[in-house]
Parts: C-alpha cells; structure tokens; sequence
C-alpha cells in the first residue's frame, strides 16, 4: 500500500514538472512583442478582477448581512448576480449553526452576497420562492432561483457539519468560485483521508515490530 502512495505521489510530481516545463518551453518561445502582449493582457486581467472585486465590496458583498425586508431583498437582487440568502426563524435552533458557517463563507466568497431574510417577516417572497422548511437556503444566480439547501439533509444530515461542507454544497449551483472536488463531498473526504492514515501507521508499525520467538539466545 505504502508503495502504491509513493508511486502515485511520484507520478503527480511528473506531470506537474512536465506541465511547467511545457508552459517554460512556450515563453521561451515567444518573441518579445508577444511577451509584451501576454504582460498587458494579464494586467488588464488583474485590473478588471480588481475593478469586480471593489464593486462586490461596494454592494455590500463580504459580510453576512440581515434584510429588512422584501424590498430591500430586491434591491439587493438588482445589484448582485448570486445571492445566498437563509430563510430563518429566531426559534428554530437550527438557524443558528447555518449563520456561524454562512459568516465564514461571506468573508471567503465576496463573489456572491451573503445575507438572511426573516421568514415569518416576508411571508410574501417566502411564498414566492416557495419556501416550506426552515431553515432554507435559496440560491439565486441573475435574478432566477437557482438552487435550494433545505435543512441539513444535504450537509450531511448532521448538526456538526464543517463549513467546507457548506461551502462545497454551495458550489455546485455555481454561485461561489471552488477549486475543490465537486464530486466528493469535503467531510468525506476528510473520512478517507484519515482512514489512509491510519492504514499507514499499522502498516509501518507491523514492519518495525520483531517477534521474539524466533529470536534464539546462547550462553
């Protein structure tokens, strides 16, 4: 087993080398003009991600924000193409832990805005986005409902999820960039991980222990 690993960790080293000795291999290539070229493209790729990103931070994305209202729900939906919004109630304890993992995540995705509607207060758009289980997380890519996280049932159908769980459940609607695996679920991952581990350690333990009886011992 322990062979199996180093060979696979051997193999993706190989092929990282050989990519960046394909990308190294390309630019030298390259003529000074193209060079120049490449150099003002990825600038003004860096300009335009930071002219998206001041404008995020000016429509409030980056903070876990509470809504006052339907109104301000649309106005909010005017000025930001994905939404996480949680439907909640003050008396559903379960709202709670959805709020610890949604103010991680603002912080982390300023991509999309974060914010919570009080369901009981906005019974209007509860019925229009056909909100029936709190607590519910609606998705919302370009004014359209795009995804609905309703409970815990795809969080592990747990209350000890982890926000990596969270934040890999959101992902799959596209609304927050992810360079994780979206096939495997994080907590899952995490499961096989450690169990590997563990496997090694007993595997290097058996290796390192002697057994005594074949040892012979003479005057």
């Amino acid at each position: 087993m322990e062979q199996i690993i180093q060979q696979q960790i051997a193999n993706a080293a190989a092929n990282i080398e050989s990519q960046l000795d394909d990308q190294i291999n390309a630019m030298d290539s390259m003529t000074s003009d193209e060079l120049k070229t490449l150099r003002n493209q990825r600038i003004n790729e860096m300009k335009n991600e930071a002219k998206k990103k001041q404008e995020w931070l000016n429509n409030g994305h980056g903070e876990y924000d509470e809504l006052s209202g339907e109104k301000e729900f649309f106005e909010v939906s005017k000025k930001s193409a994905n939404i996480i919004a949680h439907f909640y109630r003050d008396a559903t304890e379960r709202c709670k832990i959805v709020d610890h993992h949604l103010k991680i995540l603002a912080k982390k995705h300023i991509e999309a805005k974060f914010c919570k509607v009080n369901a009981e207060n906005s019974p209007f758009l509860t019925q229009r986005l056909r909100i029936k289980v709190i607590p519910t997380i609606a998705i919302i890519k370009d004014s359209k409902t795009k995804d609905y996280i309703v409970g815990f049932t795809d969080l592990g159908n747990r209350d000890d999820f982890s926000t990596e769980m969270m934040e890999w459940r959101i992902a799959q609607s596209g609304a927050i960039d992810y360079n994780g695996d979206l096939l495997t679920p994080p907590d899952q991952a995490r499961k096989e991980k450690n169990l590997l581990r563990q496997q090694k350690k007993k595997i290097r333990g058996r290796d390192n222990d002697s057994d005594d009886s074949d040892i012979e011992f003479s005057d």
